[in-house]
């Protein structure tokens, strides 16, 4: 109800600057693409700041406050302090189950607001990936055995609610390589959905690089109906380098997030051939990823 009275509120708002300002109008109204999902491993404050977690936090509410709406996912680990973020279970949008390597995960819907910001933020959670009290890795600095299968149940788990959210996007801005799976599920197993048939993919890199390899089977654990294993061949050694030329491959636009990545990926951006942004420091990355959307 109080989202309801907020939106409204900021209509009334648009629709007074329109009277004002007819600039104001031609950049909001006829903004190309309004709509921004944003998919991120990790968003200020419920994680400690990092450059990652300040762009998947910031962001969000600038692109909001020019004029687009947005949607913003990140997972629910288990460090993630519930009562001091105010989480509460979303059961509407809980409740369905996703089978990852013939094993059914219940998939556990969370939101919190950001209220500063006038953003909500909703968690994927699942008692077997994300209640441990730690994000990638354990206090010793090991890496999860099963990241592979989180990322999976993360990737999954967004665009299963966002679909019961009943939300098209025209843009899909993944942060992480924990989101490095969206892109594939997108151009080969969602592909027929009406919600997703004309959104288009933007992926971030960043300088957050796991050392361990995953699990040898990854690939085999990501053929559903519509991805063969040709469509997953780049990664039949599935290391950081090659997982993040998955997602570029399968993305329709490229960012560089961190000021210095990891030299194989940025060699491959750079053969692809893809639309690409070049690192924007903190002052002006609002407005560049911004102007960015359009162009994709």
């Amino acid at each position: 109800m109080i989202l309801a009275e907020a939106n409204q509120l900021n209509l009334t708002i648009r629709l007074f600057l329109l009277l004002l300002h007819p600039v104001f109008n031609c950049t909001y109204w006829f903004m190309e693409k309004k709509r921004i999902l944003y998919i991120s491993q990790e968003i200020t404050p419920y994680l400690p700041e990092s450059e990652m977690s300040e762009i998947a936090r910031y962001l969000p509410q600038g692109v909001q406050e020019k004029g687009r709406e947005i949607r913003t996912f990140m997972p629910r680990y288990g460090c993630v302090n519930e009562r001091r973020n105010q989480l509460h279970e979303v059961i509407r949008l809980s409740g369905m189950n996703l089978v990852i390597n013939d094993t059914d995960h219940p998939l556990i819907i969370k939101v919190a607001s950001i209220q500063a910001a006038r953003m909500q933020v909703y968690f994927i959670d699942n008692e077997d990936y994300f209640q441990r009290k730690a994000v990638l890795h354990d206090a010793d600095g090991n890496e999860f055995e099963d990241n592979d299968e989180r990322a999976v149940f993360f990737a999954r788990g967004v665009l299963e609610t966002v679909i019961k959210l009943r939300w098209a996007p025209d843009i899909i801005h993944c942060h992480g390589w924990l989101t490095s799976l969206v892109p594939l599920y997108i151009k080969k197993y969602y592909y027929n959905d009406p919600l997703f048939q004309n959104s288009k993919l933007v992926y971030s890199v960043y300088n957050d690089d796991f050392k361990k390899t995953l699990d040898s089977k990854f690939n085999e654990k990501l053929l559903l109906e519509g991805i063969t294993a040709d469509d997953v061949k780049g990664i039949e050694d599935p290391t950081f380098a090659n997982v993040s030329k998955m997602a570029i491959g399968y993305s329709d636009a490229v960012i560089q997030g961190s000021e210095n990545i990891n030299p194989d990926v940025k060699n491959y951006i750079q053969e692809n051939g893809k639309l690409f942004l070049d690192y924007q420091p903190k002052e002006t990355y609002i407005d560049a990823y911004n102007e960015f959307y359009d162009k994709v």
